[in-house]
């Protein structure tokens, strides 16, 4: 039996900070996975308002899916050592990020305009829950966000390993929490 340098173990490590956003990440995807089963569930009992989901909600989307391609040139960007492309995307992907909380919001103002109220009825209800959830869960990694933008404009710029990886963490929550919205609007299109 060889004995094993301390180099092999830290190469065989998983980053500790990595697993623990992995497991986070399963958790909502369990919880999310919960409240839409119990959609399904509650809206197989009856008493459910059909109603289309406004178009802002689409917007919305567009604008997710537009704020992951920005933080991924950004951390590419990073990577490659382009100073003002990284910080310019990064900025962009926070205004995005906001967008789509303003956006939530009015799309929630629209909901209540077309009388699915969030008392209304259970499927309206879902719907502000669920989506309120999920922004939540953005507002989350916007605040990660303003932790990468002060990295970015405060410390000198210096694509170090252990910079990479945090700019890296919050890289993979941002898609997580696009890939968990796309779902999220296909399955009320879907369920609609």
């Amino acid at each position: 039996m060889g004995v094993v340098s301390s180099t092999e173990l830290s190469r065989n490590k998983i980053n500790p900070q990595k697993f623990a956003l992995w497991v986070a990440i399963g958790s909502i995807i369990m919880m999310f996975g919960a409240f839409t089963s119990a959609y399904v569930v509650r809206r197989a009992a009856g008493n459910w308002l059909e109603f289309k989901l406004p178009d802002i909600f689409f917007l919305n989307t567009a604008v997710i899916v537009l704020s992951s391609f920005t933080i991924h040139y950004a951390y590419t960007a990073f990577k490659k050592g382009n100073e003002k492309t990284y910080k310019t995307l990064l900025l962009v992907t926070f205004a995005l990020g906001i967008l789509f909380v303003i956006l939530q919001y009015k799309g929630w103002e629209a909901l209540n305009a077309i009388g699915a109220s969030f008392t209304a009825n259970p499927s309206s209800s879902f719907i502000y829950v669920i989506s309120g959830l999920h922004a939540a869960h953005v507002l989350g990694g916007i605040a990660a966000l303003v932790v990468a933008l002060t990295h970015a404009y405060v410390l000198p710029f210096r694509p170090t390993l252990r910079r990479k990886q945090r700019f890296e963490l919050v890289v993979h929550y941002w898609h997580f929490v696009d890939v968990l919205w796309v779902y999220l609007i296909m399955f009320f299109v879907v369920q609609s």
